[in-house]
Parts: C-alpha cells; sequence; structure tokens
C-alpha cells in the first residue's frame, strides 16, 4: 500500500514506519523536521497547519496514518489539526483511510464511565485525555473513513511481541488490572488494520 505516515520522528510514529516499511509498503514519513526520517525513506516536511499543504501530501496514498502529538501545554492544537485532516481527506477522496493514534481516556472502565469521568486519571493527564476525546468526536462527526486507535492505558517504547488483545470501547487490562501496550505490538495491530480492516468509521484498543 501507498501510506501517508505524519508524526514519523515521534515515539509511535518512528514505531509505525518501522513495522510498515518492514511489510513491504511504501511509505511518505511526514514530520515538522525530517532530519530524523531514516534514509532512503521517502520524505516530506509538514506541521499540519494548511488543510492544502495536507491534501497535496496525502494525494494519490491508499491510506494516512496519523501520529501527531500536540504541543503538552497546548493539547487542544490537536482539534485544529484533526479538522483539516479530515478537511484534507474529504479534499482528496473522503474514500482515503485515515487512522489516528488516538488516546486511552475516552475508554470505558465500567458501563457508561470512561477513565477520564472516573476521576482516576492523574491531574497532569488530562488536559491530553479531555483533547483526545474532543477529536474522537471530530471524526464520528465527519464523512471521511476513519479509525480510531486507541491504546493502552500505558502505552511506552517496549519489546515487540506479536501476543496481545483487542477491543473496542473498553479499556483491555490484565488481571491484576494493569493496562499496557508497547507502541512496538501497537504498530502490528495499527498495520494489521490497515491489511485487514476491521475497524472503519470505527474505535478499537488494544492492551495485554
Amino acid at each position: 500500500m501507498n501510506v501517508v505516515l505524519f508524526g514519523a520522528t515521534g515515539k509511535s510514529g518512528s514505531r509505525i514506519l518501522t513495522e510498515l516499511l518492514s511489510r513491504g509498503h511504501s511509505v511518505t514519513a511526514v514530520a515538522r523536521n525530517p532530519v530524523g526520517i531514516p534514509p532512503g525513506v521517502k520524505a516530506a516536511k509538514d506541521d499540519l497547519g494548511d488543510v492544502n499543504k495536507i491534501a497535496a501530501v496525502i494525494s494519490g496514498a491508499d491510506a494516512v496514518v496519523s501520529a501527531y502529538a500536540p504541543p503538552p501545554d497546548d493539547t487542544d492544537q490537536l482539534l485544529g489539526v484533526t479538522e483539516r485532516q479530515i478537511e484534507a481527506v474529504r479534499k482528496v477522496d473522503k474514500n482515503t483511510r485515515l487512522i489516528v493514534v488516538g488516546g486511552a481516556g475516552s475508554l470505558e472502565v465500567a458501563p457508561g464511565v470512561t477513565i477520564l469521568q472516573s476521576g482516576h486519571l492523574p491531574a497532569e493527564w488530562i488536559p491530553i485525555a479531555a483533547s483526545h476525546e474532543k477529536a474522537l468526536r471530530l471524526l464520528e462527526k465527519s464523512d471521511i473513513n476513519w479509525t480510531y486507535f486507541s491504546p493502552a492505558g500505558f502505552f511506552e517504547p517496549g519489546t515487540r511481541t506479536g501476543k496481545f488483545r483487542l477491543g473496542t470501547n473498553q479499556l483491555i487490562a490484565d488481571a491484576q488490572g494493569n493496562s499496557r501496550i508497547s507502541m512496538e505490538d501497537y504498530a502490528i495491530a495499527l498495520v494489521d488494520e490497515l491489511e485487514k480492516p476491521a475497524h472503519q468509521r470505527a474505535r478499537f484498543t488494544i492492551g495485554y
């Protein structure tokens, strides 16, 4: 597939890039500063600030993956970026898939109760969790072919094991209540979803 990957030099984006390349996909790796993109990979520079520039970058792509991470002191920048990505996809071809690396805060920990609503989320994580939830709502209201992929509660670089569980709207945790996934295993599931779509116009999640 011909895939455009935004945020390709970030923590999750770089691992998604590695997974895509290992499976033989053609990738345009996009970043604000493309210096960190591996040699031999098609690179593009874009800050996701202009709809027409985004549309030009994604023109001809089979799928778009957004691993964009907003600045910690202004997490709502995610909303403008999501709106511009939606509009750019609509301009080019609204059937082009957009898969977004999402957040876990909008997952349910009890029927009808999200992590964000539970009161258990540390204060420093509330802004980014709230921004991610609002971005999900923007996608849900759109008419494009979106997929929102929520990670587990703890989402960090780690080991590629290939062993994980998938779900939809409920947080996945182990018997001890721990919810975690490595970025490497998350990347496997994301590329699996690209290759064999199972969650179009839907959210899904992952955990051990």
